[in-house]
Formats: structure tokens, C-alpha cells, sequence
């Protein structure tokens, strides 16, 4: 006879039964609630940082008026906005240095289309990634 055939089983433990899911989990659940995606948690900022607005001038991007539009709607500052050259005789590489260096640790930058970022998905990670090491958020309005 086995030692220990009195003592349950981890089976024993089980249950098994139905959860209803409510049909509106945002006002059935209360908990849920947490996790929507409000506006009011997409436009956050942290305290002392800066909202700023990049537009790229290239043919597979939406045009500067476009880009400026949106990041205004968004609520992107456009005081010192100023239009971009298309061709100035600089690198990309020239181009993320520079931006790279008007940037600060908790500044948001904020692009309508990640292509502003870099000429194709390579280039567009290499940025982000240094975005990141640098502690600058990035928010790109057309995820599409």
C-alpha cells in the first residue's frame, strides 16, 4: 500500500468552471479600466520635458504642410517651427547628429510617420534604438 495514498492530489486541488466575460468589460470590469488606452495617457508627458516635433522633407513622406498639421493637432508647439531644406548638402548621418544633439533625457519626439526616422527600416531602428540610449521618448502618430 502506498505511504501516502491518504494525502490529496494536486489534482484534487482543481477547479474547473465557467467565467462569464461581460459583454462591455470597460464597465462591467472595473479593473479593466486601468489598462484604457485614453487619450489623456498617449499625450503624457514627464515633468520638464519637451514636446518636439520633427518633419522630414522627402517624396515617401506626406508633405511638410501635412506633417506640421498633425503634429500641431497632437499639440506639438510650432513657434520655432522651421521648414526643412530638402537637399542641403548633408548626410543622414549628418542630419540624426544634429538632431541627436538638440535633444535632451526625457524630451519626446514626436514624428507623423516613422519613415521620419531613417531612410528605410534599418536606418529607422538604428535611430529609435539610439533615441532610447539617449532616454528620448518617440511617439509616431500614423502607426498604420
Amino acid at each position: 500500500m502506498d505511504a501516502h495514498a491518504d494525502q490529496p492530489t494536486p489534482g484534487d486541488y482543481a477547479e474547473s468552471r465557467t467565467i462569464a466575460i461581460p459583454d462591455d468589460p470597460m464597465t462591467d470590469a472595473p479593473g479593466l479600466a486601468a489598462v484604457d488606452p485614453s487619450p489623456e495617457w498617449w499625450l503624457a508627458l514627464p515633468a520638464g520635458s519637451r514636446l518636439v516635433g520633427l518633419v522630414v522633407s522627402r517624396p515617401d513622406m506626406p508633405s511638410i504642410v501635412a506633417q506640421r498639421e498633425a503634429l500641431a493637432k497632437f499639440g506639438v508647439p510650432i513657434a520655432g517651427f522651421r521648414h526643412p531644406a530638402p537637399e542641403t548638402g548633408e548626410t543622414w548621418e549628418d542630419r540624426l547628429t544634429r538632431l541627436f544633439g538638440r535633444l535632451g533625457a526625457g524630451d519626446v519626439l514626436v514624428v507623423t510617420d516613422v519613415k521620419a526616422l531613417g531612410r528605410d527600416a534599418h536606418e529607422e531602428t538604428r535611430t529609435i534604438a539610439e533615441l532610447r540610449r539617449r532616454s528620448v521618448i518617440v511617439k509616431v502618430l500614423d502607426r498604420g
